[in-house]
């Protein structure tokens, strides 16, 4: 597997994109897989920058497309026609520019292409610019900063790649131009385009098992991504994470001039996290450096550490344009703001006594998290949890993680293997071995391979009664199941327990 050499993942493309990106009013972009989380958040962005925006992708229901639809963006099925007439052309890193009609038809047109983390990277050399990265909780702690930089009145762009309901449902916050904030991913070292000048480390695990070796590769991918800081630039880190504190600390080694701020519980200075009380509906908390408690609309334990982590990088944001800190009263009032993002511990609707909760996490200890946070949040009540797995080479090598993060579930629904285009199944895995796996540690686990098919629908429906909290979890498509048992419990149809 061939690595990049220290430094930027390709300076020469990264100028390309650059100068590709500097001025995009009145230009016609076209976005392939446009659908994606950060893609629909890009074209967000280039629209509210004055671009004229098309996009493609598969033709499946996405959440993101209400997004779009409000945003402008036409979303069409792939043809090569599309690209004709465009100035330029984004594609998802999903997509082989060698072997998809429509980058292939760009190329042979030579019309400048770029994949989303070159685009993203373009952007944030344009600004001052925050990446929040880590193994777990990047989608909410940049929602959280957004929120924030929101409720400041900073002229800042931010992509969230989720809809975040505090702003206006939308993934992007689009105030102004001087600073970027964006959720940076390490799959592949995609991060290395990035440009930043405060970076965000929620913490460390190893994650994307197709691609990394093993905890020591993700680890060096983080302090190379780190090493990236101008001279006086910013870490900011969550101290109880071992991953985080490692790189920091590593960093810390190689770098003497680069600024390290801890936050969390281990933190010593003013983002020590303490005081922290889960209930019913909310989750409050404290920092060392505020007087009172801050309250959150959203549950758990790691809930209350992303938003210390989305305070800390606000604030820098708000010190580097007017100097000093924002009070408690202002940050306050910015983080009772925030309510979720979509799938994102979403609650999404209640029917037949039976609320319905959609989650994104699809790593077994943002599984561990989520249902721990969410037990606490819906205090006495039963929780159901539909989970599909998703990668083959995520559900081998952490087949045993898997087996024992449901304990918080009083049932559990399990499905097959939500495939990724990116890999083929070498092992043979299915998700009937997490099932036996799972089986062996929990009391109620029951197996349906499909969401589509009537017999996966008459099992959830027998596993829920009313008072219950039906979660559907993963990154794959079991939140189409959850819409389809609320909409039969909406019309009428009668919640049971599975037998």
């Amino acid at each position: 597997m061939q690595r990049p050499e220290p430094g930027r993942w390709d300076s020469a493309a990264d100028g390309d994109s650059i100068a590709a990106l500097r001025c995009v009013r009145g230009r016609a972009v076209h976005l392939v897989g446009v659908a994606g989380q950060g893609m629909s958040a890009l074209a967000e962005v280039l629209r509210a920058r004055g671009a004229v925006v098309t996009g493609s992708d598969v033709d499946e229901p996405f959440f993101t497309t209400p997004v779009l639809a409000r945003a402008g963006v036409p979303v069409l099925p792939f043809d090569p026609g599309n690209v004709r007439g465009v100035d330029l052309v984004v594609h998802s890193a999903a997509y082989d520019p060698e072997r998809h009609p429509e980058l292939r038809a760009a190329r042979e047109a030579g019309l400048p292409l770029l994949n989303y983390p070159q685009a993203l990277g373009a952007l944030s050399a344009q600004c001052k610019a925050i990446a929040v990265c880590g193994a777990h909780g990047k989608t909410t702690i940049t929602a959280m900063l957004g929120t924030l930089l929101d409720a400041f009145g900073l002229p800042a762009t931010v992509l969230a790649g989720s809809p975040v309901r505090s702003l206006g449902d939308r993934s992007t916050l689009n105030r102004g131009t001087e600073l970027l904030a964006a959720e940076t991913c390490e799959y592949r070292r995609h991060f290395l385009h990035y440009h930043p000048d405060h970076i965000v480390l929620s913490g460390v695990e190893w994650e994307h098992v197709d691609y990394f070796a093993d905890y020591g590769d993700t680890v060096a991918a983080f302090v190379q991504f780190c090493g990236l800081l101008p001279r006086g630039g910013e870490l900011i880190y969550d101290a109880d994470d071992a991953g985080a504190a490692g790189v920091a600390a590593a960093v810390g080694a190689e770098r003497a001039d680069v600024v390290r701020t801890p936050v969390g519980r281990a933190a010593p200075g003013p983002y020590r996290l303490d005081g922290v009380t889960l209930s019913a509906g909310r989750t409050g908390f404290r920092l060392a450096a505020y007087p009172g408690e801050f309250a959150l609309r959203v549950p758990g334990l790691h809930s209350a550490k992303d938003a210390a982590l989305a305070v800390a990088a606000a604030t820098a944001a708000y010190r580097g344009r007017r100097g000093g800190s924002p009070d408690f009263d202002t940050v306050s009032r910015g983080l009772s703001r925030f309510a979720g993002t979509r799938r994102r511990s979403e609650v999404v609707g209640e029917a037949g006594g039976v609320t319905f909760v959609e989650d994104y996490g699809h790593h077994p200890t943002e599984i561990r998290v989520t249902l721990s946070g969410l037990r606490r949040f819906f205090a006495g009540r039963p929780l159901v949890v539909d989970f599909m797995p998703h990668t083959f080479s995520r559900t081998e090598r952490l087949l045993d993680d898997f087996a024992t993060v449901f304990g918080d579930a009083e049932r559990v629904i399990l499905h097959d293997i939500y495939a990724s285009a990116r890999e083929r199944n070498e092992s043979g895995i299915s998700g009937r071995d997490l099932y036996r796996a799972v089986e062996r540690r929990h009391p109620a686990v029951r197996y349906a391979p499909g969401v589509d098919d009537a017999e996966s629908l008459q099992l959830a429906q027998r596993s829920v009664r009313p008072g219950d909290v039906f979660v559907t979890m993963g990154a794959g498509d079991n939140w189409k199941l959850g819409e389809r048992l609320r909409a039969r419990l909406q019309a009428g149809g009668t919640a049971g327990r599975a037998r």
